[in-house]
């Protein structure tokens, strides 16, 4: 019954504080923790609000989908935001806690693998990291294998008969989105006549604010790292900077970026 379930009981807080096992006995462990938990609630809020978001946009039912891309932003910003709480740790803390993790990373976040999956940064061999969990490697495969954020975006377009190539329309989804100078054209007449496409218009900037905001949290989390351990190599067997330094570079909606410079 309602009456019975208390706020401790509704949001099973039992099982969440007990959730936390510190290995080292180092005093900010406890911290490293519960950044790294938090961080994975939030991603799993992103997801739920992403696969919600696009299948509206494959239904050409927007403005539910824009209060949802708008909740991921807000999100997003927390993810940031946690980035300035972990970066209180010293290169001496970390030390105390660093072997006692073991090969574990977040490189290995299935969650953060899978939303950039679904905004439609895809490499399949990202999948090969997460076969411990057969059931994630699959949700992550399956993802491979229908349309990104993006894709929808753009098919879009298409049925509202602005111009996008068949190839675009077509192409193989599992693979990473190629820039197309046509689609950027499409983006320009949508950018140049707000009124005519305010819709669309309103879509492409929330876009574009998930994109600004996910390489904010990338670039929060090539500062902390740097910070904390400098330039050794990461836990996961990553380079560490390097690594981080290179996913910057990679743009989700190449088109919505280019577009600014088009008009």
């Amino acid at each position: 019954m309602a009456r019975d379930v208390t706020y401790s009981s509704y949001l099973d807080l039992d099982r969440i504080l007990a959730a936390q096992h510190p290995a080292s006995g180092a005093h900010d462990e406890m911290l490293f923790i519960i950044v790294h938990q938090t961080s994975e609630l939030w991603l799993k809020l992103c997801l739920h609000e992403l696969i919600a978001a696009r299948d509206l946009v494959e239904g050409d039912n927007l403005r539910p989908a824009f209060k949802m891309l708008s909740r991921v932003a807000r999100a997003q910003g927390q993810l940031i935001q946690s980035w300035d709480v972990l970066s209180t740790m010293t290169p001496h803390d970390y030390s105390r806690i660093r072997p006692h993790l073991g090969s574990s990373s977040g490189f290995q976040s299935a969650q953060y693998r899978l939303m950039e999956f679904l905004l439609g940064g895809r490499n399949p061999d990202m999948i090969a990291i997460h076969e411990a969990t057969p059931e994630m490697a699959e949700r992550l495969r399956a993802e491979m294998n229908r349309p990104s954020l993006y894709d929808e975006a753009v098919r879009l377009l298409a049925r509202r008969g602005l111009a996008v190539p068949e190839a675009v329309l077509e192409r193989d989804t599992s693979e990473p989105w190629t820039p197309s100078s046509e689609v950027e054209a499409t983006w320009s007449r949508i950018y140049r006549d707000p009124e005519e496409y305010w819709d669309l218009y309103e879509l492409a900037e929330k876009l574009v604010d998930l994109e600004y905001h996910f390489q904010r949290w990338r670039f929060g989390h090539l500062k902390t790292v740097e910070r904390i351990i400098g330039f050794k190599r990461g836990t996961g067997g990553t380079p560490g900077v390097p690594y981080l330094e290179g996913v910057l570079k990679q743009a989700f909606f190449p088109e919505l970026l280019s577009v600014r410079t088009a008009i």
